[in-house]
Order: structure tokens, then sequence, then C-alpha cells
């Protein structure tokens, strides 16, 4: 078993400091729930600021209530003046207002940590999550502060204006994405229709990185945008650069939908402490 398909020595404490700002799942398989399991799991410390309440389950989004922007600034502000963060996870936003909130704070406290930006637009189960109006404050304020943003191809295309349908397609779009302002965009493949799927990251400093994997046949996959974000912003917590933390986030979310418990009715969640499992294999 090489590094990239074994990441995590369990019980190693890195205790990479990661702040999430997210919406919350009940459910658990996606947001706030899904990235604390990861990491922890991956020998991070999680902490976090709740954006939205979200009522959904692995069969679709019924309900969203949001959390004002003053909420959302005090929970950042109460984390980062005591306990700190090496990095900052940012998932649903929702609405403008919390968007400018948290770029606002990120300034104010002058964060220099990574900042990993997961494009929270739509749900596994095709419900939006973002409103219109707040597609372009993320575009014009969140990205240009984001050390990576880590959209998937329905998000990549928002963002980019593109159409993709193909793996060059994917690339001009990272392309795009990059011109907006954050050091790296990881696209992801998993929409391609097609049984090999890759991830492209591209960096500002010209570096291109892909990743190639058989697409697993499996209806559980309700978080993984949100697992593989976490994953990386736990590797850059505790020391990894961006390409090492890629590498080894993909590997841990394909472990766990080969490890998922098959729960609920539609997409269901990932087996996130399938670092476990691998490690008495």
């Amino acid at each position: 078993m090489n590094d990239r398909d074994n990441p995590v020595v369990v019980g190693q404490q890195y205790q990479g400091r990661v702040l999430v700002v997210a919406g919350s799942d009940p459910s658990g398989g996606a947001g706030i729930q899904a990235d604390i399991k990861t990491i922890t799991v991956l020998g991070g410390y999680a902490a976090t600021a709740i954006t939205a309440l979200t009522i959904q389950n692995t069969l679709g989004v019924t309900d969203v209530m949001p959390v004002s922007a003053d909420v959302v600034v005090s929970q950042m502000k109460a984390v980062l003046s005591d306990i700190g963060a090496d990095a900052v996870k940012i998932g649903m936003l929702h609405d403008v207002g919390v968007i400018e909130a948290v770029v606002e704070t990120l300034h104010a406290v002058q964060f220099d940590g990574a900042v990993i930006v997961d494009p929270v637009m739509v749900a596994t189960s095709g419900d939006h999550l973002l409103e219109d109006d707040a597609v372009e404050s993320l575009i014009s304020e969140l990205l240009p502060l984001a050390t990576l943003v880590t959209p998937n191809i329905p998000e990549a295309e928002v963002l980019s204006g593109l159409e993709i349908k193909t793996v060059e397609d994917m690339r001009a779009a990272a392309v795009a994405i990059l011109a907006l302002g954050p050091q790296a965009v990881l696209i992801k493949g998993g929409h391609l229709q097609a049984d090999q799927l890759v991830d492209i990251l591209l960096t500002s400093d010209g570096e291109e990185m892909q990743i190639e994997s058989i697409r697993l046949d499996t209806r559980h996959t309700h978080g993984t945008g949100c697992t593989l974000a976490s994953a990386i912003a736990t590797g850059m917590a505790c020391g990894e650069n961006i390409e090492l933390a890629f590498s080894h986030g993909q590997a841990f979310v394909r472990a766990a939908i080969e490890h998922a418990p098959g729960f609920g009715g539609g997409n269901g969640p990932l087996g996130h402490a399938a670092v476990f499992a691998s490690k008495e294999q």
C-alpha cells in the first residue's frame, strides 16, 4: 500500500486547526457534519461557524433556514480570537450578506492561512443552495481570497461561463476561474459521462496535476464535495502542500465511498471512518 492509498496514520496527532464556515446537514452526510468527521478522522482539529440550517436527508433538501450574517461573524471571531485556525474551509454561504460578512471578517483578522472555498451551489440531490444573486458576490469578493477553489463541473460552468463536456473543457474552465483571482483551482470530474474520471488541479504558477480513477457504481455519494474540500483543508492545515493534500484528499474520498454504510433511500452518505477499516485490513 503506497502513501497515496494510505494517507493517514490513525492516532497521529497533527492537530492542524480547521475552521469550517458552512451549513448544517441533519442527516450527517454533508455540510458541517461531514466536515467535522473528515477533519477529525484525518488528524485535524475542527471548529465551525454555521451559516444555515438545512432540512435534508439522502432524498433531498426541503428547507433552508439561513443564519444571520452577524451571527456567522460572531462565530468566526469567537473561534479565531481564541482557538485560532491554520486553514479556513468555506462551504455553503447561501446569500450575499453572508458572503460579504465572511470576506470582511477574514480581512479584518488578517487571516494568513489557507482558505479553501467549496462553492456550494447545488446539493447532490439537485436542490439549489446558493441564491442566484449571490453568485456574482462569490466570484468578485470570495474567489480572490481563495488559496484553492474546488468546484464540480456544474459549478465550474457557472464560475467560468464555459460549457464543460470534456477533460479539455475542464482545463479551459480552470484557466478561466484562475483569472478570477484564486491561487489554485480543482475541478472535479464526477459529472462527466465517462467511466474514467479525471480531477484537474491548476495553480496560478502554472503547475498542473491530474488524478484519474475508475467510476464506482454506487448511489452513495452524498457529501463528496464537502468531504474532499475538508480533507484538503486538513492536509494543508497540517503542513502539506496543495498537491499532496489533493492527492491524499482524493484517496480518502474514494475510500469513504467504497466503505459507505448504505444508509438512506437516495444519495447515501459516505463512510468517513474508512481510514480505520483500511488500517485493519
